[in-house]
């Protein structure tokens, strides 16, 4: 049985030979420089992340949500961090920076950064708030699938007026309420 054969049009022509061109140059499959022969996009996404945003379940009105774009290994990691925290009707705190370190294992990331940004506004009988620029705080989250845990350097003892050193934060002891975290562990080879 014999099929009769539409004509190509001038877009597929032209699309047929854009693959042909594409592919005979190596256009559509780049090789790694080291001859490996996996794409450079594969090779470069290969690192350890964090990244999400979550919202931490507490009682009403004492809303605390943390933010993660963090990649990169140990101090080399690069990224941004943003915390805010509003407590009733005037009380806020909200910080942002760099990440500066970051280290996974398994579903699990530490991460520091230091505080590049912060605006507080204080109300009477609540924890008075230093400025934050400058400071380093540590943040550790456990990527449980849509259970995520989070906790952060200064959880027994308020934001603290010293810097924690690079890649420490404490259990992750906070239960995520809405939100998702991704953790992407990554080890480079021994």
């Amino acid at each position: 049985m014999s099929r009769a054969r539409r004509p190509l049009t001038a877009a597929a022509t032209a699309l047929a030979g854009c693959t042909v061109i594409a592919l005979t140059t190596g256009v559509a499959s780049p090789a790694v420089a080291d001859g490996s022969g996996r794409p450079a996009v594969a090779r470069a996404a290969d690192e350890p992340s964090l990244t999400g945003t979550g919202k931490l379940a507490r009682k009403p009105g004492d809303d605390v949500r943390f933010t993660f774009d963090a990649h990169g290994f140990l101090d080399k990691a690069r990224g941004t961090f943003r915390v805010s925290h509003r407590f009733g009707p005037k009380w806020s705190v909200f910080f942002s920076g760099r990440i500066d370190c970051l280290l996974t294992g398994g579903p699990s990331a530490v991460a520091t950064g230091v505080v590049t940004e912060s605006h507080v506004v204080d109300a009477p009988g609540l924890p008075k708030v230093r400025d934050l620029k400058g400071k380093r705080f540590g943040f550790t989250v456990l990527d449980g699938g849509r259970a995520d845990r989070l906790g952060y350097s200064w959880a027994l003892d308020g934001l603290p007026t010293k810097s924690v050193p690079k890649c420490l934060g404490s259990a992750p002891f906070e239960t995520v309420e809405k939100g998702d975290y991704k953790v992407h562990h990554w080890m480079p080879r021994r």
